[in-house]
């Protein structure tokens, strides 16, 4: 996991080692698919990172029969294998999803029938008890590895071990959250499920470069592009951001002079304004700038988010007009024409008006096709 290619390249002859590279448009796509079938499971969901909560109150019926057709689903459909956890809590479902992965990878971990769909619903006490005895305390949804470690120094090993400890030594030792996690274990509902996504706090966009660059041109194109990129994300959760990070270095895993640099621009007022934004990522970028390097990644993060209903008003009289104009839909106007005709179809002059990722871009030499989502990738069957 996260090993460099060149360190393990040997392994694709010595080993039949398959390495393709990222392809993020055939994984949002296929994401988006397995979500809306997972969905077919209860009237209401939440989309957790990879997985999802799927609300089950009003459904009638064998809920691990269901279950079952939904995976089936699933895999005919889009041929991705997943695990469901089935319990009256959030974080008890987390940990009957753990488990059902577990028993099916290792047989013999748990009782067979919970394999690949667990309900914990099902379970008398003492049977979840024996589950929970067996099972890591640090396998809980919301117990990291710090609090993990502190638990099993104080004798705590087990699920069993952490439910069976009094509330207020939870609460008195860990706080409030970690006694909401408790609760859950012992089938208090505490963490509502929530149906709309969560703003982000901070949006970024960074790439490691197909090949290392030096000149100050193709690294101003490809921040410019960022932070493109990062406005048109902005513009859709509806916020303004405040400041800009703009950051660059060069390979850890290379000889040669180290270079890593980082700066945050204040803007003037909270915008969503490509070109506002990419005039500050490239004055940031300007500032921490030095030849004779060879960069290997460089990127953008948006920070101190605002809604973009909030309105900030400036002291500064003698501001130029056209920094004061209102570019809402002019921005409107971009997103939507390269929404429907591509990304580069409108940018800034400052990304570069060639495709300019030929030189900074990610080498993706061994990206598979999007097979779902480009006609001329769209794969072919012959009887």
């Amino acid at each position: 996991m996260g090993a460099p290619w060149f360190q393990i390249r040997h392994l694709e002859e010595q080993a039949g080692l398959v390495a393709l590279s990222a392809n993020f448009t055939l994984y949002g796509d296929m994401s988006d698919r397995m979500m809306s079938l997972a969905a077919g499971l209860g009237p209401t969901q939440e989309i957790y990172s990879i997985e999802s909560f799927i609300g089950l109150h009003g459904v009638r019926g064998d809920l691990v029969e269901r279950a079952w057709k939904i995976r089936a689903r699933i895999n005919q459909w889009i041929g991705i294998p997943c695990g469901i956890g089935i319990a009256p809590t959030k974080t008890l479902a987390k940990l009957a999803n753990h488990i059902a992965k577990t028993a099916e990878r290792k047989p013999g971990s748990y009782p067979d029938e919970l394999a690949t769909v667990c309900d914990l619903s099902r379970l008398e006490p003492d049977q979840l008890s024996e589950i929970f005895a067996v099972t890591d305390v640090g396998e809980v949804w919301g117990i990291g590895r710090q609090i993990s470690a502190q638990l099993k120094e104080r004798g705590v090993q087990s699920v069993q071990d952490f439910v069976n400890l009094s509330c207020s030594v939870v609460r008195g030792t860990w706080g409030v959250v970690l006694e909401r996690t408790w609760r859950e274990l012992r089938g208090e509902p505490c963490i509502e499920l929530s149906e709309s996504i969560a703003p982000k706090k901070q949006i970024a966009c960074t790439r490691s470069f197909g090949q290392p660059i030096t000149a100050f041109t193709d690294l101003r194109e490809a921040i410019s592009e960022f932070t493109t990129r990062a406005a048109a994300k902005l513009r859709k959760q509806g916020h303004l951001a405040g400041q800009i990070l703009v950051f660059a270095r060069t390979s850890p895993f290379r000889d040669g002079p180290r270079f890593s640099r980082s700066v945050v621009v204040p803007l003037v007022r909270p915008s969503a304004d490509t070109t506002e934004l990419a005039n500050a990522a490239v004055m940031g970028l300007r500032s921490i700038y030095a030849p004779g390097f060879q960069l290997a990644k460089a990127g953008v993060m948006l920070l101190d988010l605002v809604p973009d209903t909030f309105v900030q008003s400036t002291l500064d009289w003698d501001a130029p007009v056209h920094d004061q104009r209102d570019r809402t839909k002019l921005m409107k106007a971009m997103d939507e024409v390269n929404d429907r005709f591509g990304k580069r179809t409108v940018l800034l002059g400052s990304s570069g008006l060639t495709n300019g990722e030929d030189s900074w871009g990610m080498r993706q030499v061994r990206r598979t096709p999007n097979y779902t989502t480009s006609w001329d990738d769209v794969p072919t069957a012959r009887a």
